[in-house]
């Protein structure tokens, strides 16, 4: 691995102060202020970013406002540090309520009974931003809005099978930024590109210490929560009460942004949720860890996919068969996404982007530059492929039809 040091003698520290909430319930919490030092270096925004950048927790949400008149905006939770999380809802949700927990529906061997009269319609949900310090899913998330409101992305582009779609799914719902602390603890829209360096981008997103020493993955996970009066800078991992959202205690107390994702997924119990994450060379879905009987549906899922960005030239090769073999990605530990899939009953999955910030492999340093209109046209394929994949397989009540024992 590359060595790079962060703090140069002529290094300038910026001071940024942000207001943490200590406790989870509103009305009994303790906010206290804390100061962290971030190079003046690594606060160097791009220099020309593309109108179609829009990542900022405010610009996001302004944008809504401005642009979403088919679909509903709704404030689905508040962060733990009292910032609204807001969803864009399309379509019909399911209407009714079913009998029995989802736990109970696999034990009595049909989960219509959880999911209510309405079992057979289709239900997508993406969402991005889980870690406030990774940008790409936000802004694919943003351009696929655009989409599904104009007809084309924030550059002009039209997507007509993205919209020919969402007539055949019953119900969309799409999160642009689920961890806002984090997001607004980085006061960058794009940050600057930097080759092969990985430095600053897992600086801003991991954190490090008062030294420069980079926290790093997966070392991030060893404290949650993170204890704020510690010197350093804690990244966008964490929400404002020190919390990587993507590894809460699922069975104990879990944040507010985790129990928005419950309490959501619960009433709309999607059949598919696509996670955005970025950490990847190229454009990567991870197999799931949660029910057995969904992973060859996963297998189909990573198919349509996969075999799609490697035709448009956003894969190792442009083989789609060799590229929408499953085999080849790797098994998720215990995180939110299988948290989701015991709760719910969605086929829930983590998908890596490249970054815009830096290229290649962090260990292997294999070098593949990734322009910023690539990086959206790959979340978009994905956003696109998963929806036909749902759309063509008819979702859960197709998969997995109830046997009774």
């Amino acid at each position: 691995m590359k060595k790079t040091h962060l703090f140069t003698p002529v290094a300038i520290l910026v001071i940024i102060t942000i207001s943490l909430i200590c406790c989870k319930q509103p009305d009994v919490a303790e906010k206290q202020s804390f100061s962290f030092e971030i190079p003046a270096d690594y606060l160097r925004e791009a220099p020309d970013i593309p109108p179609f950048w829009v990542s900022e927790y405010k610009e996001v949400y302004a944008f809504l406002d401005k642009i979403v008149k088919k679909g509903k905006i709704e404030v689905i939770g508040t962060s733990a540090g009292g910032r609204e999380i807001k969803a864009v809802l399309y379509g019909t949700g399911r209407q009714g309520k079913g009998t029995t927990t989802f736990s109970g529906s696999l034990g009595f061997g049909d989960v219509k009974a959880y999911r209510g009269p309405d079992h057979d319609k289709t239900v997508y949900m993406g969402m991005s931003a889980v870690h406030g310090g990774e940008f790409e899913g936000i802004v694919g998330t943003v351009n696929l809005i655009s989409v599904l409101e104009t007809g084309k992305d924030l550059r002009g582009k039209e997507w007509p099978l993205i919209n020919e779609l969402a007539t055949k799914i019953d119900r969309l719902i799409l999160i642009p930024v689920v961890n806002p602390d984090g997001r607004e603890r980085i006061p960058l829209r794009m940050e600057l590109y930097r080759d092969t360096d990985f430095t600053v981008a897992e600086y801003l997103n991991t954190g490090g210490d008062d030294k420069g020493k980079i926290t790093g993955w997966p070392q991030i996970k060893e404290f949650i929560p993170m204890d704020f009066s510690k010197p350093g800078f804690p990244g966008g991992y964490p929400n404002d009460a020190g919390v990587n959202i993507q590894h809460d205690d699922f069975l104990g107390d879990i944040q507010p942004e985790t129990q928005a994702l419950f309490d959501l997924t619960e009433r709309e119990k999607p059949d598919l949720i696509i996670n955005m994450h970025t950490g990847a060379v190229f454009m990567l879905m991870h197999r799931p860890l949660g029910e057995p009987a969904l992973l060859p549906f996963f297998d189909t899922l990573f198919s349509y996919v996969h075999s799609e960005l490697a035709l448009k030239d956003l894969q190792y090769t442009n083989d789609p068969a060799e590229e929408g073999k499953s085999s080849r990605t790797a098994t998720s530990t215990y995180n939110l996404d299988g948290a989701l899939n015991y709760h719910c009953g969605a086929l829930s999955v983590v998908v890596e982007s490249p970054s815009h910030s830096f290229s290649g492999n962090r260990v292997t340093q294999e070098r593949k530059i990734e322009s910023p209109d690539n990086l959206i046209d790959a979340q978009l394929i994905c956003h696109q492929q998963a929806m036909k994949f749902l759309a063509e397989t008819g979702g859960r009540s197709k998969w997995l039809p109830g046997r009774r024992r």
